[in-house]
Parts: C-alpha cells; sequence; structure tokens
C-alpha cells in the first residue's frame, strides 16, 4: 500500500519538476543571451548587472512576456507605442525597436532618479533593489522586490 501512495506521489511531482526545469532553463538562456548587454550597461551607468537582469526577468518573464515579444520592451516601462494603429492592440506600455534599446532606455531612466547619485558605483544589488522598489517602480513594491531578489539569486546572478 504505502509502495503505491509513493508511486502516485511520484507521479503528481513529475509535472511540477518539469514545469520548474523549464523556467529554469528559459531564464538561464534568457541570462545567457543578455548578460553581456547587461554587463556592459553595468559599466557605464555603475548599476549592478545583477540588478538590470533580474529586474528584466521578472519584467518580461525571461523574455516571453507580452511586453517583450511585441514591444522589446523588458522593464515594463509605460509610453508610447503604435500596436493599436498597426495591430489594433491597446497598451500603455513603452515599444521599442529592439530589444538593446530597452536597457539603454531602462538604465537611462533609473540614471535620472534622485537615488541614483547616491548608489552610483553601489556594489550590493540588494541595496539597490530596496530603493528602487521604495520609489515607485513597481505597483506591488514588497511582492516585486521579493521577486526580483529570487530572480538574481536563482540565476546565480549576486
Amino acid at each position: 500500500m504505502l509502495k503505491g501512495i509513493y508511486t502516485i506521489k511520484k507521479l503528481l511531482l513529475l509535472p511540477l519538476f518539469f514545469f520548474l526545469l523549464v523556467i529554469v532553463s528559459g531564464q538561464s538562456k534568457y541570462v545567457q543571451k543578455y548578460k553581456p548587454l547587461a554587463d556592459s550597461l553595468s559599466k557605464v551607468y555603475k548599476i549592478p548587472s545583477a540588478v538590470i537582469l533580474g529586474i528584466a526577468i521578472i519584467e518580461s518573464s525571461s523574455g516571453q512576456g507580452r511586453n517583450a515579444k511585441l514591444l522589446n520592451n523588458h522593464f515594463g516601462i509605460v509610453g508610447k507605442n503604435n500596436l493599436q494603429k498597426t495591430k489594433g492592440i491597446k497598451t500603455r506600455y513603452k515599444q521599442y525597436p529592439n530589444t538593446k534599446a530597452s536597457y539603454v532606455d531602462f538604465v537611462k531612466m533609473i540614471s535620472r532618479r534622485k537615488y541614483y547619485l547616491k548608489l552610483k558605483g553601489e556594489k550590493n544589488y540588494k541595496v539597490w533593489i530596496v530603493e528602487i522598489s521604495k520609489h515607485g517602480y513597481s505597483e506591488a513594491p514588497e511582492e516585486w522586490r521579493k521577486n526580483i531578489l529570487t530572480a538574481i539569486k536563482n540565476n546565480k546572478l549576486q
């Protein structure tokens, strides 16, 4: 009887394992693809690469989210787009010609914030995430902060 219960549990956990494997492997591919860009922007803007990538992973669902696919928007930045005109899709998010432009706009936006001068060059990614979350980047700051920190940890970006 016990052997049958363990087999059922294994069968029930198997889809969960594969789901988590797909999520983690998707993030790994995303990190591999965009880490060089994040590293180069980190050198110029003195924002840790882990911060840039961690936010991008969550905001774009590792590049699989609607805004990332339709708008090249990997950071959930609000702004103008032409989807209403071209595809009849209404959205409040900014459209970019490519992913690199989204990344550049993100670091430029962060560099215009009051907290930036205080943090510029700070290597502790946690300090950055706390400050960004405290200053209105997300509508759910505590949950957002937790998700970003988890993405950074899970992808070994620290």
